[in-house]
């Protein structure tokens, strides 16, 4: 029983890296690349549909992604995602395409995207506390109906902190690594 516990609270947590190294991979040192785009999503016919799924996305040159966009009546929501995505693009519509002029990586440019990985590693921590919560809550629930031991509880819960700390340092590892790739160049 609390095995199966462990192992999904492991599951969830390694879901939480794994979207976060996602989330500031997209965040590239002053090229272009169509990834710097896959996580905004546009409502479409009532439901959150990806960007990519929307249009196709291509690099015209090393500092500038042009978006050819499948429905044109979406235009104006597709250009309001990207200005609202903080990642400090600002897009111009040029006929039925958008294009995004990707700025020179300045010292300040360089400051607000190592803010916005800042706030997005702070989700994450946040996400991993949730997920402990989550089993300890569970693992009451078994205390509680007799499932488990005041031992096995206490034991349970002592496994579970140490698995939230060894997640939030993996967090703050690959916070460091993106942190330093900024500011390096």
């Amino acid at each position: 029983m609390i095995n199966q516990i462990n192992i999904t609270t492991r599951e969830r947590m390694t879901g939480c890296i794994e979207t976060f190294k996602n989330n500031i991979n997209n965040i590239k040192t002053g090229r272009a690349s169509p990834k710097l785009l896959n996580n905004i999503y546009i409502e479409y016919f009532g439901a959150k549909t990806s960007l990519c799924q929307l249009s196709n996305i291509t690099v015209e040159n090393s500092n500038t992604l042009k978006i050819n966009i499948f429905d044109s009546s979406i235009t104006s929501l597709i250009k309001k995602a990207i200005l609202n995505s903080n990642l400090d693009l600002n897009p111009i519509v040029h006929g039925k395409d958008i294009l995004i002029l990707i700025p020179a990586l300045t010292e300040e440019r360089r400051k607000k995207l190592v803010k916005v990985i800042r706030s997005d590693a702070e989700n994450s921590r946040i996400s991993i506390r949730n997920i402990r919560r989550d089993s300890n809550d569970i693992i009451k629930k078994h205390l509680k109906n007799k499932i488990i031991s005041k031992d096995d509880e206490h034991i349970a819960q002592i496994n579970i902190q140490k698995m939230t700390n060894e997640y939030v340092k993996k967090i703050d590892s690959i916070l460091l690594k993106k942190e330093m790739e900024l500011m390096q160049i």
